[in-house]
């Protein structure tokens, strides 16, 4: 195989800009009207973009809301990238003709250059690079500009669709079991509503139950405040860096939101003196997406400061849930005006309907087995996503070819 410029033969060194057919950011019709809300046109923002498939948005958007505004529809297989703050250097790949903020840029590939699945798993592979293009003094953001000129190094059209059918595979597997959980996990709140939801403060409690905080039910609380810790590349010996984006509100356990950051050994011991999250512990943002929740199952993991990680002194799945049905709450008690922040002790002493102790060690028993089937179908989706991490860069540099990893994800 010839070599040029360190890509194989055949291969161009180009940019995005090159290959696009265009790359334009959103806007956001004025919060003011309603009658720009409710519509059905999906109107996707930054929160929804984090390393995945879009298959539908949060918000709709009316007619009237898309002509007032500088939002424009993006088409399908459209692969958007966040611009700003803690988002900037995601990226999602649009199964559905939408809308999107202005945080979001938009590339449709041009065809008949570059295949669209193909270049998304290639800035999945990238997300620190990009995230280091970012700059600004209050904020670290990203420009369409930027992005038109990042680098992307391209085989020919047919093996580009063959590596994307490669890393398809692997995502297709993951997003089963993603759905499987979250069916499991809406099977846990809806025993939690109706066991529990019925019983507010104010009400006339059952025999046993009382009013009392958070606080009350947590036994340690692990707030590592301070600095970001030095970083290296995933290996054998490193430890997940849990950020507060890396906390999307998805899905139940954490590991399925890492945000591809780690630290070394020595840095896991040494650097959180405050301690580190165990199995069962909830973890909860304080800054930025403030009230999103995980919890941690069987992964040695860390926790950088804005996000706090509470031990239940009863049941985590009870904490967790009693957590879930209070986050409106839970935002309410933001403190800033320029980004939203709230206070652990703040957090922690929030009232709360705390029901007898034998009704919570009951509802652990019962949904325990849920978070058990959780638990395994995430070791799956981290074994999955572990080998297909492990061959993207070397796909997309061509030290690894197509054809001899056919069988891989198959297996």
């Amino acid at each position: 195989m010839g070599v040029e410029n360190n890509i194989p033969e055949g291969w161009v060194d180009t940019t995005l800009d090159g290959i696009c057919d265009k790359m334009y950011s959103g806007g956001t019709p004025s919060t003011k009207r309603d009658d720009y809300y409710g519509g059905d046109i999906p109107w996707i923002r930054t929160q929804e973009v984090k390393f995945n498939y879009i298959l539908d948005a949060e918000i709709k958007i009316t007619e009237l809301g898309l002509k007032n505004s500088s939002a424009r529809y993006i088409p399908k297989n459209t692969i958007i990238i966040a611009m700003y703050g803690n988002s900037a250097g995601r990226v999602a790949y649009s199964k559905i003709e939408a809308t999107t903020n202005q945080a979001c840029c938009n590339f449709v590939s041009d065809k008949d250059k570059c295949d669209p699945s193909f270049v998304y798993f290639n800035l999945l592979g990238r997300y620190r690079e990009i995230e280091g293009k970012a700059n600004g003094a209050a904020q670290q953001n990203l420009s369409v500009g930027v992005l038109k000129e990042l680098s992307i190094n391209l085989p020919p059209i047919q093996e580009q669709k063959a590596i994307a059918n490669v890393l398809t595979a692997f995502d297709d597997k993951i997003e089963l079991l993603k759905v499987q959980s979250k069916t499991l996990e809406s099977m846990a709140q809806t025993i939690f509503a109706a066991w529990f939801g019925k019983c507010q403060i104010g009400d006339e409690l059952p025999e046993g139950w009382r009013v009392g905080e958070i606080n009350d039910l947590v036994e340690v609380v692990i707030d590592n405040r301070g600095k970001t810790p030095p970083l290296i590349d995933q290996s054998n010996e490193s430890y997940p860096l849990i950020e507060v984006n890396s906390i999307t509100g998805d899905d139940r356990n954490v590991n399925l939101a890492l945000g591809k950051k780690f630290v070394d050994e020595e840095t896991y011991q040494n650097w959180f003196r405050k301690g580190h999250p165990q199995n069962g512990d909830i973890l909860l943002s304080t800054v930025g997406s403030i009230g999103q929740l995980a919890q941690v199952f069987n992964e040695k993991i860390c926790v950088a400061q804005n996000i706090v990680a509470l031990r239940s002194n009863t049941s985590g799945n009870f904490l967790y849930e009693l957590l879930k049905k209070n986050q409106k709450l839970i935002i309410n008690l933001d403190i800033s005006s320029v980004q939203p922040s709230i206070k652990v002790p703040h957090l922690i002493s929030m009232p709360v309907v705390i029901p007898k102790l034998e009704l919570i060690q009951q509802f652990d028993r019962v949904v325990n087995k849920i978070t058990i089937k959780i638990t395994s179908n995430n070791q799956q989706i981290q074994s999955l996503i572990k080998t297909r991490d492990t061959l993207l860069p070397k796909l997309m540099s061509g030290q690894v070819r197509v054809n001899n990893i056919k069988q891989t994800a198959n297996a």
